[in-house]
């Protein structure tokens, strides 16, 4: 047996050959995969966390002067109001962040990575890589180009049906 599933998918072919266990062989893969990078998300992330290293990371992609909005930053996290409030205010008590008044709104903020921020998601981007990269080692080139185009298609069907 290569992995855990294929074992899974050997006991329902004997046990029920009439059905195709074509998406149970990928979609099952795909979730046992996700729940083994959240793993190696966590040790990546270790003194940040993953919810931190999300904030932090959407801000350092926005590019200097590395700043959004909090609607900004809910949108590119796909989290509630309430709950971006709370990790802005831990990122903020941990230094990363700083929160200001937004110059073109008066009644809107704009929440800016600091220098530490700024440290602190790089060192853990780095981190992730180097743990991410091992994890497709056993992998070429190719073979990585190819999943990750398949993976793209995937995840654009799974939008547009959720999206419907």
């Amino acid at each position: 047996m290569r992995d855990e599933v294929e074992r899974l998918l050997t006991a329902w072919k004997r046990e029920r050959p009439d059905l195709d266990l074509t998406p149970l062989a990928v979609l099952s893969r795909i979730s046992r995969i996700s729940r083994q990078l959240d793993i190696a998300r966590k040790d990546a992330f270790a003194e940040l966390e993953t919810w931190g290293f999300d904030v932090l990371a959407a801000l350092r992609r926005a590019g200097e002067p590395y700043q959004l909005s909090p609607s900004q930053l809910m949108q590119e996290t796909m989290v509630t109001s309430g709950t971006m409030t709370n990790r802005l205010d831990r990122l903020e008590e941990l230094e990363l962040i700083t929160r200001q008044q937004d110059p073109d709104d008066g009644r809107g903020s704009l929440v800016k990575l600091t220098r530490a921020g700024l440290r602190a998601v790089d060192n853990a981007l780095e981190e992730l890589l180097a743990h991410e990269r091992d994890i497709l080692s056993g992998l070429t080139r190719e073979e990585k180009t190819q999943l990750a185009q398949l993976l793209s298609l995937l995840a654009a069907d799974i939008d547009e049906a959720i999206n419907d």
